[in-house]
């Protein structure tokens, strides 16, 4: 059975090769981030392998006995009039079947007024998409790998379009106990829309995610590193906004080059006392920074902070994300033991 898991996971990785980057594809809300503790870690974790049950929606394979009975809910003050959260479950089943992972993301725009192509008023309309999940996870036997996958119905309502989907996300752990060290590669979004808004099926979003973690020994810090959207390398772009002029009228673009690139792909965090009942934890998206970073002004984009406090067996998280100088989220969690 565990080799049989393996291979699909391969032959999903091998089979699945298109790259979706902002735009390029439709059901964008599920690679919003999840949780507060993942937000104030720049985004996109996928080490973490603990009690956190929202981590499984990320990545399947950190679905682990630790999250047996745990419920966390989390909401994002976003941008605008933006809203979203989520929800996850987890319970331990028995010592065979292990635990079972249910969890729920959804996203509402708000209010919209409505008006014709000549500018006349119409009606006001709203939009919102939700994602159902359903995911397991287990342990290669006799290694240190575990391995996992999500299954997602997702259901979306744009004004009076409406959508159907269905996606796997498929994720493989590396736990190495003795060091605390963990390494993860999860691939996200495999799946297809199966009733399209109009007449074409759009793809879905998907992402291939790398992640590395490790709390240093006799020091109270864990440290994160991720690797985001490596299905595709060129993920910046040359930005209008900074193009140089001369006297003349030759404008020169913004150069992006192989180390532009490379650093895009890459997030970085860190946890203070990540084990004890108060946290600190910081965050770098450098993609995010970069694309919203104004030349000569300090607008501190790309940085997060969160921290976390366990009450008994209450966990409160909070997280704030700065984007530019015009905009920031609140991400507020509870984490709730119900043991």
């Amino acid at each position: 059975m565990n080799k049989n898991l393996i291979l699909l996971f391969a032959l999903c990785l091998a089979t699945t090769t298109f790259a979706q980057v902002g735009g390029r594809a439709t059901y964008q809300f599920l690679n919003l981030l999840n949780s507060p503790r993942q937000a104030a870690l720049g985004g996109k974790t996928v080490t973490n392998y603990d009690y956190d049950p929202t981590q499984g929606l990320f990545n399947p394979a950190s679905i682990n006995p630790e999250m047996d009975n745990q419920l966390s809910i989390n909401y994002n003050n976003y941008i605008g009039d933006v809203n979203y959260g989520t929800a996850a479950y987890a319970y331990l089943w028995d010592r065979r079947t292990q635990v079972l992972h249910a969890g729920v993301t959804y996203i509402n725009y708000g209010n919209f007024d409505g008006y014709d192509e000549q500018g006349n008023a119409t009606n006001s309309f709203s939009g919102g998409e939700v994602a159902v999940s359903f995911g397991h996870a287990r342990n290669v036997a006799f290694t240190n790998f575990h391995v996992g996958a999500n299954v997602k119905f997702i259901s979306s309502t744009l004004e009076q379009y409406s959508s159907f989907g269905v996606a796997v996300d498929l994720g493989l752990m590396y736990v190495y106990e003795d060091w605390d060290l963990h390494f993860a590669l999860v691939a996200r979004n495999v799946g297809t829309q199966l009733t399209p808004y109009d007449v074409t099926i759009e793809k879905l979003p998907f992402e291939l995610v790398f992640g590395a973690s490790q709390t240093l020994e006799n020091i109270p810090i864990r440290w994160h590193f991720t690797l985001e959207n490596m299905q595709r390398w060129n993920v910046a772009f040359s930005n209008p906004n900074r193009e140089q002029g001369d006297l003349e009228g030759n404008v020169t673009e913004e150069k992006i080059n192989f180390i532009d690139n490379a650093f895009r792909h890459m997030i970085f965090g860190i946890e203070l006392f990540p084990e004890s009942g108060f946290n600190i934890r910081l965050g770098y998206n450098v993609r995010r920074s970069e694309e919203l970073r104004i030349l000569e002004q300090r607008s501190f984009a790309g940085l997060s902070a969160g921290f976390g406090i366990k009450l008994n067996k209450l966990r409160l998280s909070y997280a704030y994300s700065k984007y530019s100088t015009a905009a920031a989220s609140s991400f507020f969690g509870l984490n709730i033991d119900l043991q």
